[in-house]
């Protein structure tokens, strides 16, 4: 059997509580679902590096269409491209060290 914990109650006095094998498992399915969870943010994350992907491949498409895509488009499209690349970036350092 696990260890007893020990609580304190406001007025001082100690009660102690035994852990049961009920308990056992309720702390093994947290950590279950707590790896599931970070395995979910995992692919989460790589969706949006994908998603980024994608907008940096368009953006630059349009950046280099040339005058068929009107100044402003093309401008904007050739900011997304840097901003997409950098960010996706951003994310893959970030990701690297969690």
């Amino acid at each position: 059997m696990s260890p007893s914990l020990s609580v304190v109650a406001a007025g001082g006095k100690v009660a102690t509580v035994e852990r049961t094998n009920s308990d056992t498992a309720v702390v093994e399915r947290v950590r279950r679902l707590q790896s599931e969870a970070r395995s979910l943010v995992g692919e989460h994350v790589r969706a949006l590096e994908a998603a980024l992907g994608d907008v940096e491949r368009l953006s630059a498409e349009i950046a280099g269409g040339g005058e068929l895509y009107p100044p402003g488009v093309r401008e904007i499209a050739r900011r997304l491209t840097e901003d997409a690349e950098v960010k996706a970036q951003a994310l893959e350092a970030i990701m690297a060290r969690a």
